[in-house]
């Protein structure tokens, strides 16, 4: 049950890696500084929208606009980093 444990909170720690490299990507793509006609560049941007969109999407329904500020990906950092926790502060240690 420890390496599903263990399986779990590695998952959980990509995830916010996807988060945060989506994050930056799409920075880069406003700003100019990578061009999406790079086909790419453009499957990595449409890799990470697939895998981040499901997750985001109700957190930007719920979170109201900040004038063109996106919140959500921190939102949802921190509720990966409360989940990872609870894992392993309560659930990990009452694993025989």
């Amino acid at each position: 049950m420890r390496a599903v444990l263990d399986v779990i909170l590695i998952a959980l720690q990509l995830y916010i890696y996807l988060l945060i490299a989506a994050a930056v990507l799409s920075w880069l793509i406003a700003f100019n500084v990578v061009n999406t006609r790079n086909q790419f560049v453009a499957m990595v941007s449409d890799f990470l929208y697939r895998i981040t969109e499901p997750a985001l999407r109700p957190l930007r329904r719920m979170i109201p606009s900040l004038g063109g500020i996106d919140i959500s990906p921190v939102i949802l950092i921190l509720l990966i980093i409360l989940i990872e926790n609870v894992i392993i502060r309560y659930v990990y240690p009452n694993v025989f």
